[in-house]
């Protein structure tokens, strides 16, 4: 039986404590070895949950072990890359949280350094194991929406007060929106479809003293195909998640993959047989003519489940499979968003360019 990958995780915040740690713990062949927090509630909450994990002050006391393999950079957008860096240099493999960089320059930089390393190098884009992601990828792939022309998906919350005391909220480089929300649906879509031809954007501040954008609207212009990636934090009345139209027939999807609010609830992948297990009343309805057959009605969502990325990590560092979340898809999905920023503020359509 191979040895256990040790993990060091860098920051145990919303993003460490929700999305990281439940799931490195629950992989059979990763081991949380260190975590480096200095906030006095997140130590708390670490050394009760993870109690055979040591807490450190600093970063360099995790890429000072030689006994790390890996190193989980879960802190704010504006630290990755010099974390990730550090990281690579100290020769970790690297899982970096989204967003990827700030730029596409930095993540191109990451990406070679990398390779010069002979490290893994790869981002959560975690959103590709959700359950009603899953399933729009079936119904993709079956064929029975026909020849799809369009495609919209949609993450909006409703937040109509500035949360205190987050980075998230202060005008700094990689914050907002887009960057946060905007950098999950831009990678499924970049999975489902390809790099566009060109991209329109609006973005803009809606809630009174924001100091970050806090909505968006993405098209992605393909051959015969519009993608629509929408998020905002003033929809009190939310609409559908997903909507896909073909020439024969569209499959609507309301309500969000349930792991985050099991995950917040405190909720433990390991524990729970069902997990990542949709409800019936958030199925997705197809309506379509496929052979002849008029087929309306609810189709079961797929399981999503989170563990699938980290177990795609473990067998990529012991070369039993291929990476999925490649560092240049993350790239291009830095890429889309700088051209958003483009054709916001210049008011037009721009073509994709990979500089």
């Amino acid at each position: 039986m191979s040895e256990p990958i040790n993990v060091g995780l860098l920051g145990f915040g919303l993003s460490g404590r929700v999305f990281h740690a439940p799931f490195i713990s629950s992989i059979q062949g990763l081991r949380l070895k260190k975590i480096r927090e200095t906030r006095e509630e997140p130590i708390h909450h670490a050394k009760q949950s993870y109690p055979e994990a040591e807490i450190v002050a600093e970063a360099r006391d995790i890429f000072r072990d030689e006994s790390i393999d890996l190193v989980i950079v879960a802190t704010s957008n504006t630290s990755h890359v010099p974390l990730a860096t550090e990281a690579l240099l100290a020769g970790k493999h690297v899982v970096v949280e989204k967003p990827f960089t700030i730029t596409s320059a930095e993540a191109d930089e990451l990406i070679v350094l990398a390779r010069k390393q002979q490290r893994l190098l790869t981002v959560y884009h975690n959103r590709r194991w959700d359950s009603d992601f899953k399933t729009v990828r079936k119904v993709l792939e079956s064929k029975l929406l026909g020849n799809v022309v369009e495609y919209e998906a949609h993450f909006d919350r409703f937040r109509n007060e500035i949360k205190p005391n987050t980075w998230k909220e202060e005008n700094l480089p990689g914050s907002g929106i887009l960057y946060d929300l905007g950098a999950h649906l831009i990678d499924q879509a970049l999975c489902l479809f390809g790099l566009p031809a060109s991209i329109t954007a609006e973005v803009g501040t809606q809630r009174q003293h924001s100091h970050v954008i806090d909505h968006f609207d993405l098209r992605l212009h393909y051959e015969g195909l519009k993608v629509t990636l929408k998020a905002g934090m003033l929809v009190k009345e939310v609409g559908p998640h997903f909507i896909l139209h073909g020439d024969r027939g569209s499959f609507v999807k309301y309500g969000m993959d349930v792991q985050e609010a099991a995950l917040k609830a405190g909720g433990m992948p390991a524990e729970n047989p069902a997990w990542g297990d949709e409800p019936q009343q958030l199925w997705g309805t197809l309506n379509t003519s496929y052979k002849d057959l008029e087929l309306h009605g609810k189709i079961k969502s797929e399981i999503g489940d989170y563990r699938g990325f980290y177990e795609n990590v473990l067998q990529a560092i012991r070369g039993e499979g291929a990476l999925e979340v490649q560092p240049e898809q993350a790239r291009n999905v830095i890429r889309i968003i700088e051209l958003a920023m483009q054709s916001a503020e210049e008011k037009r359509t721009v073509p994709f360019s990979e500089r």
